[in-house]
């Protein structure tokens, strides 16, 4: 038994098939007794291409060509494509990456009332069984959430209060590198709710200049500027920190 299986694995190779539509590919498997011309229609599924239009290249894990499928009548067995090497559909009908555009697919659409008049839509299934922005919540539990939000807001007011422009500071934004700066801006904005802190840093770490959306909150050059919320700054002596270069660098 353990021999008749070995010969049946042996018979099926796993490949990753691309083409001229679809460069991302995807894994595929075919038995090594199918002729090319059967290997092209079963890619006809795969790639949206017509068999008739197809070359086949096959290539290894270093993406590089080893052969072309060029006999319809030969079997896949009859080249050297083994397990991990790739299947590369050419059809010259298709522009490259033309079925992974989907900028000319037509959207479904529905407006906010359409929707909410739906029986069967994952709003309705909430709305029915009370999760999520549904979900009943008793008077003392709204209350303990007020007071929860109330006291966030307040803290972050008493931040904001004790920075103040040209401050220097440290932005540590949990999971992110500590950043160095100095304070260009603190307060409300209109790109998100609350109190935020504009930074200019010492290197060009940042996403700006200064302006959010078209609104400008201070000025400095391309990639010096970001915002923080204000919880996530430290002020103090915070010197801008050197290069380290050598005698022999600049």
């Amino acid at each position: 038994m353990a021999e008749q299986f070995s010969v049946v694995t042996q018979s099926i190779v796993t490949v990753r098939v691309t083409s001229s539509g679809n460069t991302f590919g995807s894994e595929r498997r075919f038995q090594k007794d199918l002729t090319v011309a059967a290997v092209k229609g079963k890619l006809e599924l795969v790639t949206g291409s017509i068999a008739g239009n197809m070359k086949l290249e096959a290539y290894n894990k270093d993406d590089k060509l080893i052969c072309k499928l060029d006999d319809n009548e030969a079997l896949l067995g009859s080249y050297p494509v083994d397990d991990g090497m790739r299947l590369h559909v050419v059809d010259a009908t298709i522009k490259l990456g033309e079925f992974e555009d989907t900028s000319k697919v037509e959207k479904f659409e529905i407006s906010e009332d359409s929707y909410a008049k739906r029986t069967d839509s994952v709003r309705a299934f909430k709305e029915r069984n009370k999760m999520g922005r549904f979900q009943e919540i008793s008077p003392e539990e709204q209350k303990k959430l007020d007071e929860e939000k109330a006291k966030k807001a307040e803290a972050e007011k008493q931040k904001a209060e004790s920075l103040h422009v040209g401050d220097r500071c440290e932005v540590r934004i949990p999971a992110q590198p500590v950043k160095r700066g100095q304070i260009k801006y603190v307060g409300l904005t209109d790109f998100k709710e609350g109190l935020w802190a504009g930074v200019q840093y010492d290197e060009p770490v940042g996403k700006n200049d200064g302006s959010v959306k078209g609104k400008r909150y201070f000025d400095c050059p391309a990639k010096y500027g970001g915002f923080a919320r204000v919880n996530h700054l430290e002020v103090g002596d915070f010197p801008e920190e050197d290069l380290d270069f050598s005698d022999d660098e600049i």
